[in-house]
């Protein structure tokens, strides 16, 4: 049987299989590479969060007893003494900017993914709200501090409401638009055909579609301003007393922990270990519940 004649300007069959296992050889050696450099950047990772865990476990369970929930931060340099106090003015502060905050954002990712994809005013807000989710804290607490604090000529629990409020805005408007996004035309499409209004299309089919979604969003926003710092020593500082009057400065865990950390005193630094046990415990589980939620979705 007669070999086929090579046509001119064809390479050679053995040249072709010569070159195919020379780019499969490199795109092994590449592919490798690409993998060992992945694995060693995941490890450089994972063993600064597993020491900063491991950090955490050891000295804040040694601050952790019936009096940290039940007696309020003690003076300088004295025994005992708990962060009643700074526990429960966390929980209001955040409580009340969730309150507050997540109902606006939630109307405005309505807004923006059901009312106007493409109007002026639509990438107006989403321009102001990529500019606030990427704005540093601080600066949210200065801009809290000059619009409220300074005009009420003191600090007060409702500044620091209004400042972990605008944090957590701009992350609930996010999440709501791309969960919205995610259900099908065809869902709106077939509401429309039977003569729904499209308030109650939204109310009754996109919103609930996607509601596992946007708990899962307010969630992780609530995660993110439970342990933020610098907005609240502008707006609410801290009180070393127990307060339910929002009009006065109010205790929070993360001011309380600078606080104590910075200070020479055993005691305190052993509560502000305590209180940071507290906070990255509290955060690991509305993590772990916003994911749980997400994967049943």
């Amino acid at each position: 049987m007669s070999q086929p004649l090579n046509m001119p300007g064809m390479a050679d069959p053995a040249t072709l299989e010569r070159t195919r296992n020379r780019l499969q050889k490199r795109r092994r050696v590449t592919n490798a590479v690409a993998l060992t450099l992945s694995l060693v950047a995941m490890a450089f990772g994972l063993l600064w969060l597993i020491w900063i865990l491991y950090t955490t476990l050891r000295l804040g369970i040694g601050g952790l007893s019936v009096e940290l929930f039940t007696q309020s931060t003690p003076p300088p340099n004295t025994d005992g003494g708990g962060l009643a106090n700074a526990i429960v003015g966390s929980l209001l502060l955040v409580v009340l900017a969730t309150v507050i905050g997540t109902p606006i954002g939630i109307m405005a990712g309505v807004y923006l993914a059901e009312y106007g994809q493409r109007g002026l005013l639509a990438s107006v807000t989403r321009f102001i709200n990529d500019i606030l989710l990427s704005a540093p804290s601080i600066v949210v607490g200065l801009f809290v501090y000059a619009l409220v604090v300074a005009k009420m000529g003191h600090f007060s629990g409702w500044a620091g409401v209004v400042a972990l409020g605008l944090l957590q805005v701009p992350i609930v408007i996010r999440t709501t638009e791309n969960m919205l996004k995610l259900v099908p035309n065809a869902l709106r499409e077939a509401a429309f055909a039977l003569g729904t209004p499209k308030w109650k299309m939204v109310l009754s089919i996109t919103l609930k579609a996607s509601l596992a979604g946007i708990v899962t969003g307010v969630l992780l926003a609530v995660a993110r301003i439970a342990g933020e710092t610098a907005p609240l020593l502008f707006t609410s500082l801290s009180n070393q007393f127990f307060s339910w009057d929002m009009n006065q400065p109010m205790a929070n865990l993360p001011v309380t922990i600078f606080k104590f950390a910075m200070s020479p005193f055993a005691q305190w630094q052993s509560l502000a270990w305590a209180g940071v046990f507290l906070i990255t415990l509290g955060v690991l589980g509305l993590n772990i519940l916003a994911r749980t939620i997400f994967s049943n979705k």
